[in-house]
C-alpha cells in the first residue's frame, strides 16, 4: 500500500478491534477485571515492536473500549488504559535492548505498568479500611502475575512466531 497513514489507521482499527474482542472473551471466564486478570488481549503487546505506530494507538483505543464493560468503570477506562498506552510506548522504547535477538525487556513494559497502575486503581477502589499496602501488594502480584503469563510466558513465542511468519515485513 503507498499511503502509509492509511495503512496504519487501518491496522490500528484491526489492532483495536482485536484487543476489544479478547479482551471480551477473556471476560467471558472472569479474566479480564479485578484482580486475577489474564487478558488474552494482552498478548498483542507484543506488536509495537513490529508496528509501532498502528499498535500504540490500536491498543490504547482497544483498551479503552474493552474496558467500557468494565466491571470499575470509568477509573478503569481511564487509568487501565493508561497502563496500556505507557507499557506500549515502553516496549516499542525498549525495543532494541535485545537478549539473542530477542527484545527481552520489551516484554516486561506492559507488566510493570499494569502491575503498578492497576494494582493501585484496584487498591484505591477495591480497598476497604486499613488494608493499604498489604491490599496493593497482593493486587500488583496478582495483576503482575496475569500480565507476566500474557506479555512474557506467551508473549516471547507469540513474538517469535510473528518474526517467522515475517507478516509485518510486507507492510
Amino acid at each position: 500500500m503507498k499511503n502509509k497513514k492509511v495503512l496504519n489507521i487501518c491496522l490500528a482499527g484491526l489492532i483495536a478491534a482485536m484487543y476489544v474482542g479478547l479482551t471480551y472473551l477473556s471476560r467471558v471466564f472472569g479474566l479480564a477485571d479485578n484482580s486475577v486478570q489474564f487478558r488474552l488481549s494482552e498478548l498483542l503487546c507484543v506488536l509495537p515492536l513490529f508496528v509501532p505506530a498502528a499498535a500504540i494507538p490500536g491498543l490504547t483505543i482497544g483498551c479503552i473500549l474493552a474496558n467500557l464493560g468494565s466491571t470499575l468503570g470509568v477509573v478503569d477506562i481511564i487509568f487501565g488504559s493508561l497502563a496500556t498506552l505507557l507499557g506500549a510506548l515502553g516496549t516499542w522504547a525498549l525495543r532494541k535492548v535485545k537478549v539473542k535477538e530477542i527484545p527481552l525487556l520489551s516484554f516486561f513494559s506492559p507488566v510493570i505498568f499494569n502491575a503498578v497502575i492497576v494494582g493501585i486503581e484496584l487498591t484505591v477502589l477495591l480497598g476497604e479500611g486499613e488494608a493499604g499496602f498489604p491490599l496493593f501488594l497482593y493486587n500488583f502480584a496478582t495483576v503482575g502475575v496475569g500480565e507476566l503469563v500474557m506479555c512474557v510466558v506467551l508473549g516471547i513465542p507469540f513474538f517469535l512466531l510473528l518474526k517467522k511468519s515475517k507478516v509485518f515485513k510486507r507492510l
